[in-house]
């Protein structure tokens, strides 16, 4: 028999623990003992941080909280479950043995396995995420803006340190990681806090007024520090390649210097990638684009909000505390006293007392209800729930209204509008098709030598330029882009050096950089009204 305190009751069975199974170490969280394994994978673990490598049974036993301490045997029952599952490694224990019968009693001494230190670290970082609280860190920003102007620093250097490079952009990405994250972290459990009304109302009208300014105070330091972090990093990617690019790549090549020397080609492009990654996300998280608002400007907004409604909150519990009502709590009550009605006779009077909705005599009179009015006269004191019905029309109870008599309205002919609408998108698409066609460049051509363009075809080709360059990339000399509606495809080569191109409008003049455009026309000819849903939204 097994008590029930015994962890072999709640356990797999024996011939369980042989079987290979990934996820075995595990087992233990979902036993019936769960809270006992937790406590003796505890003790190995808080034993390898003293450097204490094994332990006996009575050691693990005097290890636990002295508070419900279970007796040593079932101590020692749960060692040897935790073995079975391959949490713990069960060695003989010899460092005792005074005589030869010593050597026939299973004694053993446990140790942590591999697979028990992963689980307790997965375990632990899981614990941990949970218990973490977000926080929004002003002090954050004010290092990412000295961390932003050391690198700017480095930048102007001729030949900057490699070393001084890779550790000043390390520590502004451990910077921002940790901002970032912790304000992902504050902003999903700001709901929660505000919350909190339902159960502590006290400790909420405590907490509400510091919360208020932290927040103010972090919206206003991100408002200019942001500001200054934007300022930085424009200047430091600023086109066609910004200073920082070159530090990107010393970072790149330092990280890919210990690769072997068959992997060396693809480490350095594995490490280039990850630094313009995080750039970009630094980027991205400042600075907003046609669009895409920043995480900084969605954050901002998200802690501007969330003070109406820690004001909303104190306000309904200011009104909860002076007594106030409001319908809602009005109906819980009412359905309260349906609940302790003693039978249906009085849920009827209740309903009625509390509703009132009795038949509506007074919505028509008619001859008939006159007559039945004459032979048994009705005192206008009586009230609606004793004086007798009245029979109205059927339309009217399910209408509101009264059969409609007359002519009937005639059906309005909309022929005409739908072929003025059919004859607009006709020459829509056959508009769209010209600009196509006229944009279609059958190679690579300069800008310069794409000629007078119509009104048409020139709003048309300056969509096809703004989908080419939000695609542009720093350190890239062409880039390729297709229209939302995959119609059109432009690619667009950097000629550096070779002057300024003019394209001439019928509403003025273009000028920019030269560049060789290729514009192909991906639509068969039939196609037209998807490429006229396109420049129609262009011209909206």
């Amino acid at each position: 028999m097994t008590s029930e305190n015994d962890p072999r009751a709640g356990g797999a069975p024996a011939d369980e623990g042989d079987r290979e199974e990934p996820y075995r170490p595990f087992a233990h969280l979902s036993a019936a003992n769960s809270a006992l394994y937790r406590q003796v994978m505890g003790v190995f673990v808080r034993a390898k941080q003293e450097f204490t490598v094994h332990l006996r049974p009575e050691d693990v036993h005097l290890g636990l909280p002295p508070e419900g301490r279970p007796p040593l045997d079932v101590v020692a029952a749960a060692l040897v479950q935790l073995a079975r599952w391959k949490n713990l490694r069960a060695d003989p224990d010899t460092g005792r043995v005074t005589a030869l019968e010593d050597f026939y009693r299973a004694r053993s001494i446990y140790q942590l396995t591999r697979e028990g230190e992963a689980v307790e670290e997965a375990l632990a970082a899981y614990d941990g995420a949970l218990g973490r609280r977000g926080e929004l860190q002003a002090v954050a920003l004010a290092d990412i803006a000295a961390q932003l102007r050391a690198v700017l620093a480095l930048a102007r250097r001729p030949e900057p340190d490699p070393a001084v490079v890779h550790l000043a952009l390390l520590a502004l990405v451990e910077r921002f990681s940790g901002l970032a994250e912790n304000a992902r972290a504050f902003m999903g459990s700001l709901q929660r806090t505000v919350d909190l009304h339902e159960a502590e109302v006290e400790v909420f009208l405590a907490y509400k007024q510091r919360l208020i300014d932290y927040l103010e105070r972090f919206i206003a330091d991100l408002v200019t520090r942001g500001a200054e972090i934007a300022e930085l990093l424009e200047e430091l990617d600023a086109p066609p390649e910004g200073p920082v690019g070159p530090l990107l790549r010393l970072a790149a090549e330092r990280e890919a210097e210990d690769a072997a020397p068959d992997a060396a080609a693809e480490a350095l492009a594995a490490a280039e990638a990850r630094w313009q990654g995080r750039w970009d996300g630094l980027r991205a998280w400042f600075l907003s684009r046609p669009g895409r608002s920043s995480q900084a400007k969605l954050l901002r907004s998200a802690a501007r909000q969330a003070v109406p409604q820690l004001l909303a909150v104190v306000q309904a519990l200011n009104e909860r505390r002076a007594g106030r009502s409001d319908r809602s709590a009005d109906f819980r009550e009412l359905a309260r006293w349906f609940a302790e009605a003693p039978d249906d006779d009085a849920r009827h009077r209740l309903w009625r007392s509390a509703f009132g909705l009795y038949s509506a005599r007074h919505l028509t009179i008619d001859q008939e209800a006159l007559a039945e009015r004459e032979a048994d006269p009705v005192s206008a004191s009586a009230s609606w729930y004793d004086a007798p019905g009245v029979r109205i029309s059927p339309q009217l109870r399910r209408t509101g209204s009264y059969e409609r008599r007359g002519r009937a309205r005639a059906v309005q002919d909309r022929g005409e509008a739908k072929t003025y609408l059919a004859e607009l998108a006709r020459k829509q698409a056959e508009q769209t098709a010209a600009a196509r066609a006229r944009l279609a460049t059958g190679g690579e051509v300069r800008l310069s030598d794409l000629g007078e363009l119509d009104r048409d075809a020139f709003r048309l080709f300056l969509l096809l330029l703004g989908d080419a360059l939000s695609a542009w990339r720093p350190g890239t000399d062409s880039v390729s882009a297709t229209t939302n509606d995959g119609t059109m495809e432009i690619r667009l080569t950097r000629l550096p050096g070779n002057g300024t191109a003019e394209i001439d409008t019928l509403d003025g003049t273009l000028r920019g950089p030269e560049h060789l455009v290729e514009i192909i026309d991906l639509a068969p000819a039939h196609e037209g009204p998807s490429a006229s849903e396109s420049l129609e939204d262009d011209r909206a």
